[in-house]
């Protein structure tokens, strides 16, 4: 079981963990030994409420693929396990940034005071620049 948020619980079944060897240079450790974790999770096939599916499906993530499949590679680790843990943990954290609800943004506007002091920097800009004018005497 993945637990994502007190209510929110994925079973294990549901997501898909294969074992393959890493990528790029590490000598003896990496040509023989299968240490990378390629975990693969359907989001439309899984038991979580629609509403966390839809908002899944709309994010704008590299590792969601057009069908609806979360693909996540994990090899930063030198044990199979830790590397499991690893992919495990970046699926819960995406989850998790799904199930939060946005804080609706109240407009504002600004207070009169800050549209004074805003007003008075301007006119003080302004005179400055205006004394470095030429001065014509006659």
């Amino acid at each position: 079981m993945l637990q994502i948020t007190n209510n929110t619980i994925l079973p294990l079944s549901e997501i898909s963990l294969t074992a393959i060897r890493s990528q790029g240079a590490g000598g003896q450790n990496v040509n023989k030994v299968a240490t990378a974790i390629h975990l693969r999770f359907d989001i439309n096939a899984s038991s979580l409420s629609p509403l966390y599916k839809e908002r899944l499906l709309n994010l704008d993530d590299q590792r969601i693929t057009k069908e609806g499949i979360i693909v996540i590679k994990a090899q930063q680790h030198r044990t199979q396990e830790q590397n499991k843990e690893d992919a495990l943990q970046r699926l819960q954290n995406l989850i998790k940034s799904v199930t939060l609800t946005p804080v609706k943004r109240k407009p504002t506007k600004p207070s009169r005071s800050a549209k004074k002091r805003r007003m008075d920097s301007k006119t003080k800009r302004s005179q400055i620049k205006a004394l470095r004018g030429n001065i014509f005497t006659e």
